[in-house]
């Protein structure tokens, strides 16, 4: 439990006034009071150790069962998918009526339904993130360039018109599940619960599921492909751009466990890329844009051919190399509008089991690059298998069918997942994570995916592909990564040191960290609990009267994001908050509502031991005259997220309006993390004062700002105005005055820590921790024709030091600033160990390979059907 309070900073006398607003709000006889009310029920507390081995073990197979569940869910609408089209007889002239996304609720000039349109009920709902849908019935999305009327798209809608009934059979057995879809291999998209669909600002709809990573991973097994690209003197102008385009189309189709070079060839031949010279590179997205070094996939091996003619057919060459075996498909793409020398580009991709196509302009690029993945799935389908395949951010389950209908899948949000490794079992500075067989990570709080446009957050382009030693970078030996990625179950411990207040400030902890794999997935979790608060827990049991009095208290909270009620399962609860959600169940008015009943004894238990809080926070307001103005709110945590707070001004007098708000989640209990003043009051002795400043309160304030906790305060000797005390509050103080803070490293009043923190690449990134033995401590630093003299001072328990320094001199030219500032560099190019996909389906001696482009065509009966179960890996 930590008590803190918000104060503004004054100008004058700023210590005497910190001292003695801190002491005003927290005197030692509330801690007295608060610990009689402790020792009032001390006896029914039981304090028990952590066993994280069970932990995690429990968690992964809690994890385990969800995710069965909801592959149950999508495998019954493959079964339903499957008996549909084995009793549809396709009708060319089939006309049928279907609601259209993009055109349901929309009239013509005279007020009658558009065609495909027509009255679609839509109703908010919050499980669906509060968008309007209809639980009811599934709707469908047709691209702009598909022809909403063709017979394919027709017979297809209409047959998988049969889905509806699950669709709404598989939501009522498991209110969890999110969205429900069939996406189509002729191009439309049908998505339960029905939606409007909203085009772009041109009135154009792009997204095609076809060209969805899920749909294109769940085609194929692991691939390696080299993309080799004709730039001789005939490969100019449009058939250049046209190549590129190609190139590009082809490595979008690639995933992390896919592997890829690109070599050019002229008179001679060089890699494009000159670091993945004689090697594969894992396709990730930072890897097709970069350099970093990889495995094979040791599974379809396929070479890409890109050229405007070949001037004869290398009959030797594949002789000697590739046949009769054929191992190494061969697909080619003839480039541009001239056909004299297409015949031997044919005859390559026909007798390699690859695929020839002809792409004449830009907009064949798409269409012509997607064949070769039919060709890639021959095998599969030939073989019946039953396989669960996965890609980065999803999991897909084929089953062999015969027939390439499309992908029917649903999602599952990573927050509902993580949600089964409760924060409060792991500590203050415990948390959850997971990675992929390649290393990557799923969730980890330290995993940033989104970045700040202007007002808009959007997903950073490579977020699916970081991995786990980008975040635990004190693991240098990478031993838990490679562990995990093997699927073992342990534990080790490391030294670490964690950035808190968005990277500004550090914290040195011993972290034990629990792993093991979740079966029948590609997936590993593991838990991290910290040494000491991390270690144990303890368990109080109240009264449920007691504990609901003091729980309905009007200063109390409890941490939003946490499920201390289901609320998602019964429609009727989505609209109660936790809180509201405990108390009806507590008092019986809700007794169906699953609890997690340890969690609400924990808080029932932190309700009563601090309601001593409440009555001198009351009384202290209704004191005035013990009071100053500049006091603006007293709060209190717990580990339950249980939260008190007092507010001392009124909101049109507060400076810190943001301050334990909901927009404030740096300062909130959170799904990923404690609040900030709470990890860094954890690690300082019991009856210290700990100052802190919010980072969003720094800039800006004019002549005032709101204090919390702060690691330098500074003022200076000659200050003639508030303006220039307050206007570097909250900076680094390096980049205030390089001298100063640079005669302080040599005089080791601070030590500079040097490590890899939170950067994607071998660098160093410094971090200055104060030394705690030195008092006070002064020195003159010698500027050219003067000098600078600056005293320290630690100030008795705190975490604050009072710095005076001589402002008549300036050091600017003969000491730069330290700036905290990241430097651009190259990611990390070590070889790093992965766990291969299981499946694999290269090849079948019963493959068609007259099928092969040009005059033929592929036929939809040697091709496949999929479910998938994919993973939404953003979630705000």
């Amino acid at each position: 439990m930590f008590c803190f309070t918000t104060f503004k900073r004054y100008p004058q006398g700023v210590l005497h006034k910190l001292i003695s607003y801190v002491k005003a709000v927290l005197p030692i006889k509330v801690s007295v009071s608060v610990l009689k009310k402790y020792k009032d029920v001390e006896g029914a507390v039981k304090i028990e150790e952590v066993n994280g081995e069970e932990l995690v073990k429990k968690f992964a197979e809690e994890m385990e069962e969800m995710l069965g569940r909801k592959m149950k869910s999508v495998k019954s609408l493959a079964e339903a998918a499957e008996d549909a089209d084995l009793y549809h007889e396709y009708n060319e002239t089939l006309e049928f009526d279907y609601y259209n996304s993009m055109l349901i609720n929309t009239v013509d000039e005279d007020g009658n339904p558009v065609p495909l349109g027509g009255e679609f009920q839509l109703e908010e709902n919050e499980h669906f993130s509060k968008l309007a849908v209809n639980t009811q019935q599934s709707n469908i999305q047709v691209p702009t360039n598909v022809y909403n009327r063709d017979p394919d798209i027709v017979n297809g809608v209409y047959m998988s018109e049969a889905l509806n009934d699950i669709f709404i059979d598989n939501f009522q057995k498991d209110p969890t599940l999110t969205w429900q879809y069939f996406g189509s291999s002729t191009g439309f998209f049908r998505l339960y619960p029905g939606i409007q669909w909203i085009p772009d600002e041109n009135g154009v709809v792009t997204f095609d599921c076809r060209n969805r990573n899920w749909y294109i991973q769940a085609a194929t097994s692991p691939k390696d492909v080299i993309i080799v690209v004709d730039v001789s003197g005939s490969m100019k102008g449009l058939r250049l751009t046209i190549a590129k385009h190609t190139i590009n189309t082809i490595l979008d189709t690639l995933g992390e466990n896919d592997f890829v070079n690109i070599i050019a060839y002229s008179d001679y031949v060089r890699y494009v890329e000159p670091c993945f010279k004689g090697t594969l590179v894992q396709a990730d997205l930072d890897n097709r844009e970069a350099a970093a070094l990889g495995q094979g996939s040791l599974c379809n091996q396929a070479i890409m051919l890109i050229t405007d003619g070949a001037m004869e057919d290398f009959q030797d060459v594949f002789e000697k190399f590739n046949w009769p075996e054929r191992r190494v498909r061969v697909f080619t793409y003839l480039i541009g509008r001239e056909m004299t020398f297409a015949e031997n580009v044919k005859w390559i991709a026909c007798n390699n089991k690859g695929y020839y196509t002809h792409i004449s302009t830009l907009a064949d690029v798409q269409e012509n690059v997607m064949e070769y993945l039919h060709v890639l799935s021959r095998p599969m389908v030939i073989n019946h298998d039953h396989d669960i395949i996965w890609t980065e951010a999803y999991m897909d389950s084929v089953l062999s069918h015969g027939i390439l209908l499309g992908v029917v899948g649903t999602d599952v949000a990573l927050k509902e997942l993580m949600r089964l490794a409760p924060r409060y079992k792991l500590g203050v500075h415990g948390y959850a994570y997971l990675i992929t067989n390649n290393g990557y990570i799923l969730s980890h709080p330290d995993l940033r995916p989104l970045y700040k446009e202007g007002k808009k957050l959007k997903p950073k382009p490579n977020y699916n592909s970081v991995d786990l030693s980008e975040v635990e970078w004190e693991d240098t030996e990478e031993k838990l990564r490679t562990a995990m990625v093997k699927g073992e179950t342990g534990t080790l411990f490391l030294d670490v040191r964690t950035s808190v207040d968005k990277g500004t400030r550090v914290m040195f902890l011993r972290n034990d960290y629990f792993y093991t794999v979740i079966n029948e997935t590609p997936f590993s979790l593991g838990i991290v609990l910290s040494r000491g608060y991390g270690q144990y827990i303890f368990i109080g049991n109240v009264s449920v009267e007691e504990g609901l009095h003091d729980l309905l208290a009007p200063d109390l909270t409890i941490a939003s994001e946490w499920t201390y009620c289901e609320t998602d399962i019964d429609p009727a609860h989505r609209k109660l908050n936790q809180l509201q959600a405990v108390v009806r169940y507590l008092t019986g008015k809700e007794p169906d509502l699953e609890c997690d009943v340890q969690l609400l004894q924990q808080t029932l238990f932190d309700a009563v031991v601090t309601a001593p809080m409440e009555a001198y926070w009351t009384a202290l307001m209704l004191n005035t005259s013990g009071m100053d103005d500049g006091v603006e709110t007293a709060f209190l945590g717990t580990r339950s997220g249980l939260m008190r707070f007092q507010r001392y001004t009124g909101i049109e007098k507060r400076i810190a309006k943001s301050f334990l708000t909901s927009t404030d989640k740096e300062n909130m209990f959170t799904l990923d993390h404690f609040p900030v003043w709470y990890r860094r009051a954890a690690e300082y002795p019991a009856g210290q004062f700990l100052y802190y400043m919010p980072r969003q309160e720094t800039r800006g304030r004019g002549h005032t700002f709101t204090w919390q906790t702060h690691t330098h305060t500074h003022t200076h000797s000659n200050t003639h105005s508030p303006s220039q005390n307050t206007i570097c509050a909250g900076r680094f103080y390096g980049e205030v005055d390089g001298s100063v803070m640079t005669t302080l490293i040599r005089m080791a009043s601070a030590h500079k820590k040097k490590g890899d923190i939170l950067q994607p690449c071998d660098t160093e990134y410094p971090s200055f921790v104060y030394e705690p033995s030195v008092k006070e401590t002064n020195s003159i630093i010698k500027c050219g024709r003067c000098q600078k003299m600056f005293v320290v001072q630690q100030i008795p328990d705190s975490n604050l030091l009072m710095l005076v320094v001589q402002a008549d001199c300036d050091c600017s030219r003969q000491y730069s600033r330290i700036t905290m500032e990241p430097k651009e560099c190259d990611r990390m190019r070590s070889q790093k160990i992965r766990r291969r996909p299981e499946s694999c389906h290269s090849f079948h001696p019963q493959e068609n390979a007259d099928d092969c482009g040009g005059a033929s065509f592929i036929s939809l009966s040697t091709s496949l059907f999929f479910t998938c179960l994919t993973f939404a890996a953003l979630v705000s």
